[in-house]
C-alpha cells in the first residue's frame, strides 16, 4: 500500500503521525511510505531519518495526498485540506466529527473512508487509539490549569500545592476516565485537594481505593456540581462519550456562582466541551474570559509536547496501521471488530451512529459497505 504522512497545519500542531521507526516497520511489509518534507521536525524528527528508515520525501502536501491511498495524520483535517482528499482514499487520523458540522460534511462529499482513531474501541470498551493522547491531555491539564491560576494570567493567585499553613487550591475534575484519572493523579502529586466526580459508581469505588487521601469522590449530578462550584478554583472538564458531542454539565448561569478567576480547562473540547461557555482555543492564544472565569480550551493539548505525544501515538497507532496496510481497509474491519467501530464515514455515508444523531444524518451500518468477498478468517 502507498502511505502518506503530510505535515500537521492546525495552529501550533507539532506532532507527527508516524515516526522513523514505524516507517521502518511498514516497510517490512513492502509498503511504500511518503512523508512531507518537515513533517517530523516538529517532534524532532529530521527528515534524513525518514529517509534512513526508507521513506521518500516529498515537498508539499498536495503531492502526498496525491499519491496516498491511506493518508496518516494526526488531527483531522482542516479547511484548506478538504479539497486534497479524494474519492476512496483512507484517511487514519483523530477526527472528533461529532464536533464539527463542515469537517463531517467535507469528509461525506470527499467519498473518502475516514478511520478515525477516537472510535477504534476493544471488547472491554477501552478506546486504544485515544488512552495515550487522554494520557497526556489529562496530565497537561493540571500543568496548564496550575499555571493560569497564577495572577499574572488572570486567574486567582493561587498555588496548587499550598504551602505550610496555607491550604492549597480544590480542583474539581468532571469525569473519572483516563483524562480524569490522570489529572487527578497530577493534581494529587502536586499537593492539590481533587474532587473527581462520575456516574458510574464502580469507577468511583475504584478511584477511591486506588487514588491518594487528598483525592475524593463524589457522584455526578447537576445538584453536586452546582454545590462544589463555589469553593473550586480549578474545574477540568473529562467527559467523554465516544464519537458522540459532549453534555454541557456545567452551563453559563453557573459561571455566577464562581469566583472571580477560577480557571475552566475543557479537555473535552475536541466532542464540543463539557462546559457550555467554552469554544476551542489555540496554543498561540489559549484562553479568554467570561464573567471573570477563566476558559482554557485548546483542542490539541498533547500537540505542546510533540516529542513525547509522537512516540506514545505512534505506539499505540502502528499495530493498526499495519494491518489496514497489509489487508486493505475492507478486510481490515471485517478481521478486526475494534477497526470495524473506527469506521465514521464511507464514501458518502455515515456510518458511525453518533456522528449521524449529532447532525440529524442517517444513519448506515459500515457492514454495508464491507466486500462481501470477504469473510472473517480469509
Amino acid at each position: 500500500m502507498i502511505i502518506g504522512v503530510p505535515k500537521e497545519i492546525k495552529n501550533n500542531e507539532n506532532r507527527v503521525a508516524l515516526t522513523p521507526a514505524g516507517v521502518q516497520e511498514l516497510k517490512k511489509f513492502n509498503h511504500q511510505v511518503y512523508v512531507q518534507s518537515t513533517a517530523g521536525e516538529g517532534s524532532g524528527f529530521l527528515d534524513e531519518e525518514y529517509v534512513a528508515a526508507g521513506a521518500q520525501i516529498l515537498p508539499t502536501i498536495e503531492e502526498v495526498y496525491g499519491i496516498a491511498e491511506m493518508i496518516m495524520k494526526v488531527k483531522e483535517p482542516i479547511e484548506r485540506e478538504y479539497k486534497l482528499v479524494k474519492e476512496d482514499q483512507l484517511i487514519f487520523t483523530y477526527f472528533h466529527f461529532a464536533s464539527s458540522q463542515p469537517l463531517t460534511e467535507a469528509m461525506i462529499k470527499s467519498r473518502s473512508v475516514c478511520l478515525a482513531y477516537e472510535t477504534v474501541e476493544k471488547a472491554d470498551r477501552s478506546l486504544p487509539l485515544l488512552v495515550p493522547m487522554s494520557e497526556v491531555a489529562g496530565r497537561m491539564s493540571v500543568q496548564e490549569g496550575a499555571k493560569y491560576l497564577e495572577k499574572p494570567m488572570g486567574g486567582r493567585g493561587i498555588l496548587l500545592g499550598g504551602v505550610p499553613g496555607v491550604r492549597p487550591a480544590k480542583v474539581m475534575i468532571l469525569g473519572g476516565g483516563i483524562v480524569g484519572t490522570h489529572a487527578a493523579q497530577m493534581a494529587a502529586g502536586l499537593g492539590a485537594d481533587v474532587t473527581i466526580l462520575d456516574i458510574n459508581l464502580n469507577r468511583l469505588r475504584y478511584l477511591s481505593e486506588v487514588m491518594p487521601a487528598n483525592v475524593n469522590t463524589f457522584y455526578s449530578n447537576e445538584y453536586n456540581i452546582r454545590e462544589l462550584l463555589p469553593s473550586h478554583d480549578l474545574i477540568i472538564g473529562a467527559v467523554l462519550i465516544p464519537g458522540k458531542k459532549a453534555p454541557h454539565l456545567i452551563t453559563r448561569d453557573m459561571l455566577k456562582d464562581m469566583r472571580p478567576g477560577t480557571v475552566l480547562v475543557d479537555v473535552a473540547v475536541d466532542q464540543g466541551g463539557c462546559i457550555e461557555t467554552c469554544k476551542p482555543t489555540t496554543h498561540q492564544d489559549p484562553t479568554y474570559v467570561i464573567d471573570g472565569i477563566v476558559h482554557y480550551c485548546v483542542a490539541n493539548m498533547p500537540g505542546a509536547v510533540p516529542y513525547t505525544s509522537t512516540l506514545a501515538l505512534t505506539n499505540a497507532t502502528l499495530p493498526y496501521a499495519i494491518q489496514l496496510a497489509n489487508k486493505g481497509w475492507q478486510k481490515a474491519c471485517i478481521d478486526s471488530r475494534e477497526l470495524l467501530l473506527g469506521l465514521n464515514v464511507i464514501h458518502g455515508d455515515v456510518v458511525y451512529e453518533g456522528v449521524a444523531e449529532a447532525f440529524g444524518l442517517p444513519h448506515v451500518p459500515a457492514e454495508m459497505h464491507l466486500n462481501r468477498h470477504y469473510a472473517p478468517g480469509q
